[in-house]
């Protein structure tokens, strides 16, 4: 049955589905509809998807990968937050018994207790994406962040920010979002996706980004709260040196800056290197130094200040 249906993912299918239903793109929802069958069918090979996988997928517009996933998935949970889309997509997923789609925003769902619910845990769970921009990084890093059962990430989106996720030491596109993603997953850009395949056409390429989940975090660390926005901190002004992006925020004082340098030496990296120098293991073992010798940001002091202030 599903072979004979018609692949939304056609520049004509597409158009009949807008026009019945009197749809135009919102830009403020990044919305481009893709009328390419043979990327969809790239994409779900690049993540491995078989009847033995469990699907979530965030924003599935009119349909066009939702299908795809529902032929070759076991079970598909779509989330959309445009309302306009969900009789759109009741009328384009009618044949599929295995997708079921929730009109919600993805950042406000529980997923912890809708996985729980929908899925079998032990069975393999992706989530698979095309990702607007200004909302690509949020999404991933919370549902990296939240620690849920999700094996692996197929994401969608623009090709600048898949480079940033895979990038190397020493280059433009390594940051703290690259370190972010290498900590928790195995990185890799499956292929590149020309601006053509889309309706409306972007202004440039995407990529498909595929994240394969570790089993423990790539470096041990003494604790994230601190590692994490060590990063942040340290990408803050990419020309600048480690030492002054850190004494900005963990060292205003003489004291200070001395203990600061002391954990420097500790975790053996010299304060005259730039952030984009530092492998992860470096900024694993400059947090750890940190921690020890109790390097904390201005924040936080100052927010033990208030909490001793206030107990007086």
């Amino acid at each position: 049955m599903y072979e004979t249906q018609k692949d939304i993912a056609t520049p004509r299918r597409t158009k009949e589905i807008m026009d019945k239903y009197g749809l135009s793109v919102k830009k403020s929802l990044g919305q481009n509809f893709l009328i390419e069958p043979n990327i969809l069918t790239k994409m779900l090979e690049s993540a491995g998807v078989d009847k033995e996988t469990n699907v979530i997928e965030i924003g599935p517009g009119i349909g066009a990968l939702t299908e795809r996933l529902a032929r070759a998935a076991k079970e598909v949970l779509a989330f959309e937050i445009d309302g306009r889309l969900i009789p759109i997509l009741d009328e384009t997923l009618a044949p599929y018994n295995n997708v079921e789609v929730v009109h919600s925003d993805i950042l406000d769902v529980d997923l912890r207790t809708v996985i729980s619910e929908k899925f079998n845990i032990d069975e393999r769970l992706l989530v698979v994406a095309n990702l607007p921009y200004y909302i690509t990084t949020p999404i991933i890093m919370n549902l990296l962040e939240s620690q849920l059962p999700i094996d692996g990430f197929a994401m969608m989106m623009q090709k600048e920010v898949a480079q940033r996720m895979t990038a190397e030491p020493n280059t433009k596109a390594y940051g703290s979002l690259t370190i972010a993603i290498q900590y928790w997953c195995e990185a890799r850009i499956g292929f590149i996706v020309p601006k053509t395949v889309f309706n409306p056409q972007p202004r440039i390429d995407s990529a498909i980004l595929i994240l394969e989940r570790r089993e423990k975090p790539l470096v041990d660390v003494t604790d994230e709260s601190h590692f994490f926005p060590l990063i942040r901190h340290s990408f803050v002004q990419r020309r600048k040196t480690l030492w002054n992006n850190l004494t900005k925020v963990y060292a205003t004082t003489p004291e200070a800056k001395k203990t600061l340098r002391e954990a420097l030496e500790d975790a053996g990296i010299e304060p005259s290197r730039r952030a984009e120098s530092l492998s992860i293991d470096d900024f694993a073992r400059l947090s750890n130094s940190m921690v020890a010798f109790n390097v904390r940001t201005i924040a936080v002091e100052e927010t033990d200040k208030k909490k001793k202030h206030k107990n007086k």
